[in-house]
């Protein structure tokens, strides 16, 4: 099973890096979500996809016994969905705000908010 979630992984990673690429914001951001899910997949798949005993201590025994789950990778993932949606989120207002303002999503076009010539460097410190 691991090695299918390998290849998904892969996949994911590949559309999200082959949309962070393109010009176009609305792509940026979808590219942005995906990676976020590549991402909480790969931390879901290194922490084991086998039904392990529960990270819980018996009564009897001092330590964890063997085959115990990791609780880690679970955590992770929770705490980096909230972060992904919260980012999300803020691209998303991020993006429609830069549509109202200059009436595209390219970025290419985006650029008419620039000045034409570069400011001077400094001339002192």
């Amino acid at each position: 099973m691991e090695p299918l979630f390998a290849i998904l992984v892969g996949l994911f990673f590949t559309t999200a890096i082959y949309l962070m690429l393109s010009k176009f914001s609305i792509r940026i951001m979808l590219g942005v979500a995906i990676l976020g899910n590549a991402v909480n997949l790969l931390l879901f798949t290194a922490g084991r996809l086998t039904r392990e005993v529960p990270p819980i201590i018996p009564a009897n025994l001092d330590t964890l016994p063997a085959g115990t789950a990791n609780p880690l990778p679970q955590a992770l993932i929770l705490t980096a969905i909230v972060i992904s949606f919260s980012f999300l989120a803020f691209l998303l207002v991020l993006t429609y705000r830069a549509y109202q303002d200059i009436g595209t999503d390219n970025t290419d076009e985006m650029r008419v908010a620039e000045p034409d010539e570069p400011p001077s460097p400094p001339l002192g410190y």
